[in-house]
């Protein structure tokens, strides 16, 4: 028994040992894990968190190998090498960039879990949106454009504005809302100087807050499952000076069984009976428009970034991290335990909810001191005074974090919005003169 991780984060959010070795909530910790624990890692990802790079004794996994970034062109051919040197039975990875990656090594090397076929539906987003719509899901009109001739007559169709993605894109990378045709120009000119190509997306715009719902399937049931509600744009990170507040939904909100039981459609839309996906997260992402309607933008079979994972713990007391990791390890799962509803969901204990700030250039003068109320769940600093950082890359290149709770999203919402204005007012960044 040996796991090889992918691993585009940074690491103190992800103690594989402590958990390949059950040191976790819900397990004992009595079974060390007997077999090799080999890593695949981003440079990258580890320096923008402020995180010193391990050395070749500053780890505790059997093999670390770091590359500057897990885009590289190598890392297949070097994780089927470190598959097939360490004997790996098990392939783990979390971030939505590497899911797909881990089941064609799978796939190729025989091994148990998800493969190419049974995450496919949750990457390739036109796939994702025509099964969808086969059962009678809703999704924004979009179409995948050839060429710019085919872009401009989806724009003229539709009109503006339109949205502009990566086909298999995430974290908003790339995204572009276009909003006139000079707009559509320019963006068309940059994307298909080089000729026609399939990888991208565009869709009609849907107007209406963003929800989304986050939830863990154990054997194919959806044992926990949550609605929460952006209160910003997710496409805004790199103008947005924040605080940007995401907040649970409470349990007698209309919305709340409306979106459980759309995003219980999806998944059996997008996962066949023989679907090898059996245990997983999933973040789904749902337009709720002005005139009631839910409308499907996209799901994936991971968990959310920013610090969906800790609000999670805080509503139902179970890491997603930890579920997933000895999941695809092939480990018994810590114990489920609360009170259920009627479809033998967990309830949560409490509303909660994150704020958060994102990066901007420039020196970091000063920033927030760790909050000392009893309601804060976990406060994150991903900088440090002195250091001169660059503008966010993505919706989550993240200076701060806090994830909070309270009884309700009213309450939850005054105390993350009052937190969020004193980290703002706290934060100091100058600009930097270049030369």
């Amino acid at each position: 028994m040996s796991v090889l991780v992918l691993h585009r984060n940074p690491f103190a959010a992800f103690p594989y040992r402590r958990w390949l070795d059950g040191d976790a909530p819900g397990l004992d910790g009595s079974a060390p894990y007997p077999g090799d624990v080999v890593v695949l890692a981003a440079r990258d990802k580890i320096e923008l968190a402020g995180e010193e790079i391990p050395d070749g004794t500053g780890h505790d996994f059997t093999h670390l190998e770091l590359f500057d970034t897990l885009d590289d062109e190598a890392v297949p051919s070097r994780a089927l090498a470190l598959a097939e040197e360490y004997r790996i039975t098990h392939v783990i990875a979390h971030h939505e960039a590497d899911v797909l990656l881990a089941a064609r090594l799978r796939e190729r090397l025989g091994l148990d879990g998800a493969w190419s076929a049974d995450i496919t539906p949750f990457r390739d987003k036109a796939l994702m949106k025509r099964l969808a719509r086969r059962a009678g899901i809703e999704v924004a009109p979009h179409t995948v454009p050839g060429t710019a001739r085919e872009a401009r007559n989806f724009a003229a169709r539709y009109g503006f504005p339109v949205v502009l993605k990566d086909r298999a894109g995430y974290n908003s990378i790339g995204l572009r809302i276009i909003a006139d045709p000079d707009e559509l120009e320019l963006r068309l000119a940059q994307a298909y100087g080089g000729g026609p190509r399939d990888d991208l997306l565009i869709e009609a715009y849907v107007p209406g807050r963003m929800c989304h719902v986050d939830g863990l399937v154990v054997d194919g049931r959806t044992v926990a499952a949550w609605p929460s509600q952006y209160q910003y744009e997710l496409a805004s990170f790199g103008a947005d000076p924040g605080p940007r507040v995401d907040l649970t939904l409470d349990v007698d909100d209309p919305l709340t069984p409306r979106l459980l039981t759309l995003i219980e459609r999806t998944l059996a839309a997008l996962k066949p009976e023989d679907s090898r996906l059996r245990t997983h997260a999933f973040h789904a992402e749902v337009f709720h428009t002005p005139d009631d309607r839910l409308v499907l933008c996209e799901i994936a079979g991971r968990s959310g970034g920013a610090k969906i994972r800790e609000v999670f713990e805080t509503l139902f007391g179970i890491q997603l991290a930890v579920q997933v990791t000895r999941a695809e390890a092939g480990l018994p799962l810590p114990a489920v335990e609360g009170a259920t509803d009627a479809e033998g969901r967990l309830r949560p204990r409490c509303m909660s909810g994150q704020v958060l700030t994102m990066k901007r250039p420039g020196l970091v003068r000063s920033l927030p001191a760790v909050p000392d109320e009893e309601w804060v769940r976990g406060f994150w600093l991903f900088a440090e005074e002195g250091q001169v950082i660059a503008p966010a890359s993505g919706s989550a290149d993240f200076l701060t974090a806090v994830v909070g709770s309270a009884p309700t999203r009213v309450a939850c919402e005054r105390r993350l919005r009052a937190l969020g204005a004193r980290v703002i007012a706290e934060t100091k960044i100058v600009a930097v003169e270049t030369a």
